[in-house]
């Protein structure tokens, strides 16, 4: 069945094809099982188009129907994502809803997701290998629990709320846990790591090290977007030369994503 899948035409991971294909995010996960101090999700902002913002959320059959739209109109769309609103695994049935009826209607798409890692069990990833999901993008941001519990006000593992050292410690080992089984599983993975200046700037190059010792394939270090209604608002956004110095840091370990428009 997935013979046919050209996994070439990713635009977010080959940047040689960035302009020639496309790709759609499908918004049907709206909960979110942590909270970023850099992120504030919001529904039907006309002035915002950064992660973690849209219209509305879909549900499966509805990202089905949304997508036959969008082939109709632009057939150079070879990728189908969810990144949120929230996280995939947050909203788990959704996600794996959505991924299997693209994979029946379109079985030369390529399938994504993009996860905080928390909730990316190991059932999970079985499925969305057997379902045909080629790439995975985990988004972590530091590696060192003092300096991630200073990034997330809290972590929600199930009804339970961590906030502090511990929800950090759960999070990062989720995260690296979830990494080593989607590479066990021959599924594609980028790391994405966001630049928070005064926070985690300074170890970026250590997480980079890390994915590396865990095999990932590509590595994404974005400049943190300051969004109102945030305990980051206030933080100055990366400026060019910190984002080039941390990449040609982190080359040394792993391919770096430059060519990323969020």
């Amino acid at each position: 069945m997935t013979l046919t899948i050209n996994y070439e035409n990713h635009p977010c991971f080959n940047p040689q094809v960035k302009g020639q294909f496309g790709r759609v995010h499908l918004p049907i996960a709206p909960k979110c099982n942590i909270q970023c101090n850099y992120c504030n999700r919001k529904y039907d902002c006309v002035n915002e188009s950064r992660p973690g913002v849209t219209s509305t959320v879909l549900s499966p059959p509805q990202a089905l129907h949304y997508m036959e739209q969008v082939l109709a109109k632009e057939p150079r769309i070879t990728v189908a994502g969810i990144a949120g609103p929230g996280d995939p695994f947050a909203n788990a049935e959704e996600t794996l809803e959505t991924m299997r009826l693209l994979r029946q209607q379109y079985p030369e798409l390529i399938l994504c997701l993009s996860t905080n890692g928390l909730n990316l069990r190991p059932e999970y990833i079985t499925e969305i290998a057997e379902i045909g999901v080629s790439h995975v993008t985990v988004t972590i941001n530091a590696i060192d629990p003092e300096i991630t519990r200073k990034v997330y006000r809290w972590v929600r593992d199930g009804k339970t709320v961590y906030q502090g050292r511990k929800g950090a410690e759960l999070l990062l080992q989720r995260q690296l846990t979830a990494i080593q089984n989607l590479k066990a599983a021959d599924i594609i993975v980028k790391a994405n790591c966001i630049v928070i200046p005064g926070v985690n700037d300074h170890h970026i190059v250590e997480v980079a090290r890390k994915m590396k010792e865990l095999g990932v394939d590509l590595f994404n270090a974005m400049a943190m977007f300051p969004t109102a209604d945030t305990p980051f608002e206030s933080l100055v956004e990366p400026d060019m030369l910190m984002m080039n110095k941390i990449r040609k840091e982190c080359e040394e370990y792993l391919p770096q994503m430059r060519h990323c428009t969020r």
